[in-house]
């Protein structure tokens, strides 16, 4: 595992079309790129006016390129070699994947090997996949936390680093699921991502690094993170 001072950590960001906590993370740490495969990614505009060098990567135009569809993987391993490629050049040591919505193939993470986390939507391992909120509050939990995991092979099924203090659930949850209202649970479940996404992404991520600095990193007992008041207030917010 790596081991580093925190301000020695060469910290690249990975992303789709956004990345949830961005600013948080600008605020406390240095990044060395920040990568997206979407051209229209929300928050290139905000790592790039913070000096970070900010670079598109399309896999769209990539896979369009030879023909193929996204979800062939073994386009998406040569996808990855050259990603992989691209941030050898920034001699990065960690990559951070926030709302990176890809599988991530061999060449990247034999690359990379244990240098490369993301955070998840919801608790892990209970609630894997792209619709992890969704799925909890289908079940009825009374709280979700979002998580910060080591990725391997397996779809978020890598070691647990950090995990965020809990987000409670309405009572509401209890009637819609009473009523069979799948079309309340479905809004609902995308409200209850957004909180989770803009209070506590960020400083999951800038947790997870300072795991790696801190290292070496034992995920037998992940971290759990104490509740971060906003910087503005709902008062401040809507005036």
């Amino acid at each position: 595992m790596l081991t580093a001072r925190t301000d020695q950590l060469r910290v690249a960001v990975l992303s789709t079309a956004r990345a949830p906590g961005l600013d948080y993370l600008l605020e406390r740490r240095d990044l060395v790129a920040f990568v997206a495969t979407d051209p229209a990614n929300r928050d290139m505009a905000r790592a790039a006016d913070a000096g970070v060098p900010a670079t598109v990567w399309d896999m769209r135009a990539f896979y369009a390129s030879v023909g193929a569809p996204r979800r062939d993987l073994v386009v998406r391993r040569e996808f990855d070699r050259q990603t992989a490629a691209l941030l050898a050049e920034r001699r990065v040591d960690l990559i951070v994947a926030c709302g990176y919505l890809h599988i991530l193939t061999a060449p990247l993470l034999d690359a990379y090997r244990n240098r490369i986390v993301n955070v998840h939507d919801s608790d892990l391992p209970s609630y894997p996949g792209l619709h992890a909120v969704r799925d909890a509050v289908f079940a009825g939990e009374r709280s979700t936390r979002s998580t910060v995991h080591l990725v391997t092979e397996g779809v978020d099924a890598g070691p647990v680093l950090v995990r965020s203090w809990a987000f409670p659930t309405h009572p509401l949850i209890s009637d819609a699921r009473r009523w069979r209202s799948a079309d309340i649970l479905k809004a609902y479940a995308y409200a209850q991502r957004e909180w989770m996404m803009r209070a506590a992404w960020g400083p999951l991520m800038d947790e997870a690094i300072r795991c790696y600095a801190e290292g070496p990193l034992d995920p037998s007992t992940p971290r759990t993170l104490a509740p971060v008041e906003p910087a503005v207030s709902l008062e401040q917010a809507v005036r």
